[in-house]
Parts: C-alpha cells; structure tokens; sequence
C-alpha cells in the first residue's frame, strides 16, 4: 500500500491539496483532488465492515467500523477508497450523506455515521383507525423509496 500524500496547504473540510503559482508537478496535486472528489461526490458505499475487503476494485467504498484491523488500523469511521490499487481515507464531516448499497439506504454523519430504522408497526389502542394507519404505511414506503428507511 502506498503512503498517504501529505500536501502543505490543502481545503479545510475535505483536504484537497491546493496548488501554488510556479509549483512543480502539479499533475500530482490536481489528480489527487480529483480522485478525492470523485470519491466522495455522491458517495455510494458497499458496507460497512472493520476488516479491507481481498477483492476490491478501484472506485469501491466502505464504512470503516470501530476497532479496524490490517490496512484500516486507526481509521475508524472513515471512508475508505480503493485508489490505485491502495486505500484512501477520508475523515467524515458532520452533514455527510453516503448511500449503502448493502442496506440500500441513505447514512448521514452527525458525530458518526447513523442510519434510519424501520418503526414498530402500531398493534392495538382502543380505537382502529384505518386511514390513519393506511396514511403511515404509505409514509413509511415513501421514506423506503428515498433510501431514508431500509427496505424489508
């Protein structure tokens, strides 16, 4: 695996590295910008798992979970990217929105990477309501159609 490129002056939120006037070998500075930005512009995410995957491609993301291990070590709750054949991580910011491909649902950052549920369906109360019920099921298929809740 390759060490991560440390840039002297990069953006604040997602450390793109910035370039300076007469720098030499500015490929290296805009392709690194560019393969960080194409990781995490409309970010799609296979899973989340605590171990790197052995047969991952180039462009793949995961959620890194707590207590990785191997090439992930120290990189808990970051996204990692396959690029070039080695793992780039970047530090989530609060306000992030990933979709996991494996729930197929939506997850946002907020302090951590959280993820709606499905709510418990309404069982018994003295009073059946069937329109109110037929109005939250219908709610509930429409936050599912948005990834916002997991599909069954």
């Amino acid at each position: 695996m390759s060490d991560p490129l440390i840039f002297d002056s990069a953006t604040p939120r997602f450390a793109l590295p910035l370039l300076y006037a007469g720098q030499a070998q500015k490929e290296a500075f805009v392709n690194e910008a560019l393969e960080r930005v194409d990781a995490i512009l409309h970010c799609c995410i296979s899973g989340e798992t605590t171990t790197p995957p052995t047969a991952a491609n180039d462009g793949d993301a995961w959620i890194v979970g707590a207590t990785a291990t191997g090439d992930w070590a120290e990189h808990d709750g970051a996204l990692a990217i396959r690029q070039g054949g080695g793992w780039t991580f970047i530090a989530p910011r609060d306000g992030m929105r990933v979709y996991d491909q494996a729930a197929r649902q939506e997850r946002f950052f907020a302090g951590a990477w959280k993820k709606a549920t499905l709510p418990v369906e309404l069982l018994g109360g003295s009073t059946v309501d069937g329109e109110a019920r037929a109005a939250i099921i219908d709610l509930v298929s429409a936050l599912q159609a948005l990834g916002i809740f997991p599909t069954a």
